[in-house]
């Protein structure tokens, strides 16, 4: 796609971005580029932490405790499921 584009190319390219965004503006669209990049990437990083499963002494991952239901009377619950 990019392979016949020559330095000239380039600097048009440049002239246009330049045209349009205008000098004053360029730093912060970089800076709002790099922060959301850096973003993203922390981003992919805990997604693939949150994919690797937690070892324990025994050496098989650790499994995840049901949640805690409140089934006291004074918290509007009985010892029943409620329907």
């Amino acid at each position: 796609m990019l392979q016949g584009l020559t330095g000239w190319h380039f600097l048009i390219i440049l002239a246009v971005i330049l045209l349009l965004f205008g000098a004053a503006k360029l730093p912060a669209l970089a800076k709002s580029m790099g922060q959301s990049a850096r973003v993203f990437k922390g981003e992919i990083k805990a997604m693939k932490d949150d994919d690797t499963p937690v070892k324990t002494d025994a050496g098989t991952a650790a499994s995840v405790p049901a949640p805690v239901t409140d089934t006291r009377a004074d918290a509007g619950g009985s010892a029943e499921t409620k329907p």
